[in-house]
């Protein structure tokens, strides 16, 4: 096989050829290998190699896969989270989710570059270096699943794992032309570790092509004992409803920067495009307003974040029994950890205002299906632009990642789906939002643009 055929394929595509003996596992690594070796120079996404676990039986037997530095945790291999300060911390087990992938048949071999600690929406750790976006090499591929959109994008391999807990799935995907399915809350397990961000967190994968991103949900949503969150089974495999049609669906649409002034003209002429391609389909689309105090929904979440940031470096702390140095975190990292100040009590009030607001909010989903709005406010920035200014920080955070951090509060699922390119080439993400544990109805209407829009054979120049 050479490798323009095992990019022509998804994750599931190379499976079908392995299960038929058209191709073999050690194959399909090599390519990946080879390509990783071309590649990764230039955009930096991986950042371990080690010898392919897994490949066994299972609907993704043999094919390559790599997990993101952060959350998953790999029995004998480091999970850094970006940071120099865990650089040595070996897992000791295999989290849930892992055992999973394992059990679907994937080879993994390797771990994608995050920011330290996944706390922003660009990929450049002081760790391993900046990743680079293969559509064009000077912009960010997002973060902070960076790594794995940007291996993804490139041709390393179909699918990989990623995890959202601010829009670390879907902003990757918009910035990558990738498509990004955060679930449900509750829908994957974190196990053996608890709740991640309060609850905002979720894992999940990066794909090219709808249907692996189906299978892959479809192998983890499995409920472990003792998990803070549950959601029953789907009625179906999520790789069915792929193919089924979604009906004449209500659909919302707003051009809203729900955290910042407003969007780049060229995201909000894609917002207006993507809602005539859905009324062509057949939908009711019409535009509304998302209910709710979103700003203080913005500024609890952001507590939650510091204290749950700051109470994992405090046990860090505790466990080897000496403070976390400044030399030992980013210094953004570090001024935030020991700048945060909040109590019991204002940590319960912000977990309030989060459960008060996700009401608000859903009451928009008693009229309507779903809704769709940006991904992102503008595509993807220079390597550099967001620390270019300390004081603007805050303002650059936002204008980037202004639509996805609410529907991890909100727990619901939401997708980034890959329907437009600006005029520099640079991909647009469009977002969907479902209703709480109604990733089925996402990925009927996901496949139903899959069709109406194809994406799969648009690939980078790299």
């Amino acid at each position: 096989m050479r490798f323009d055929e095992y990019r022509r394929l998804d994750a599931l595509g190379l499976a079908e050829l392995v299960a038929r003996r058209e191709v073999s596992a050690e194959e399909l690594m090599g390519l990946a290998v080879a390509r990783l070796e071309e590649a990764n120079p230039k955009i930096n996404a991986v950042t371990q190699q080690f010898a392919p676990r897994g490949g066994g039986d299972g609907p993704f037997a043999g094919v390559p896969f790599l997990l993101k530095d952060l959350g998953a945790q790999l029995a004998g291999t480091p999970t850094t989270g970006g940071s120099a300060l865990f650089k040595d911390a070996v897992a000791t087990q295999d989290s849930a989710l892992v055992r999973a992938y394992l059990d679907a048949g994937l080879s993994i071999f390797g771990k994608t570059n995050t920011p330290e600690f996944g706390l922003t929406p660009v990929t450049e750790p002081r760790l391993f270096g900046p990743s680079r976006n293969p559509w064009r090499l000077e912009h960010t591929p997002g973060g902070s699943s960076g790594g794995a959109s940007a291996a993804v994008s490139a041709g390393i391999v179909p699918a990989a794992h990623a995890s959202d807990g601010g829009g670390s799935i879907r902003v990757p995907a918009h910035a990558c032309g990738l498509f990004g399915m955060k679930p449900s809350r509750g829908r994957v397990s974190f196990a053996p570790l608890g709740e991640g961000w309060g609850g905002a967190s979720m894992q999940h994968a990066l794909t090219r092509s709808v249907r692996d991103s189906a299978a892959l949900l479809d192998v983890v949503c499995r409920p472990q004992t003792g998990d803070p969150y549950f959601l029953a089974p789907p009625e179906r495999p999520f790789l069915e409803e792929v193919r089924r049609e979604p009906g004449r669906l209500r659909i919302a649409f707003t051009t809203q920067a729900i955290a910042a002034p407003g969007l780049d003209p060229e995201v909000e002429a894609a917002v207006r495009d993507a809602a005539q391609l859905c009324a062509s389909l057949g939908h009711d689309v019409e535009e509304a307003a998302i209910p709710g105090d979103l700003q203080a929904l913005a500024r609890a979440a952001g507590q939650v974040i510091a204290a749950n940031t700051a109470a994992m470096l405090d046990a860090e702390a505790e466990r080897r029994g000496r403070p976390i140095e400044a030399d030992e975190l980013e210094p953004g990292t570090f001024a935030m950890y020991r700048s945060v100040d909040i109590s019991g009590p204002a940590y319960v009030r912000a977990i309030q205002t989060v459960h008060a607001v996700t009401r608000q909010v859903s009451a928009l989903f008693e009229t309507y299906d779903v809704l769709l709005l940006a991904t992102a406010g503008m595509p993807a920035p220079p390597i550099g632009w967001l620390m270019a200014e300390p004081g603007a920080f805050r303002d650059r955070l936002f204008a980037f990642m202004c639509n996805t951090q609410l529907f991890n509060n909100t727990g619901q699922p939401a997708m980034s789906v890959p329907l437009a390119w600006n005029r520099e080439g640079l991909p647009i993400g469009i977002q969907f939002v479902a209703p709480m544990g109604e990733e089925a109805r996402l990925f009927r209407l996901a496949g139903q643009l899959e069709q109406a829009r194809p994406w799969f054979d648009r690939v980078p120049p790299l």
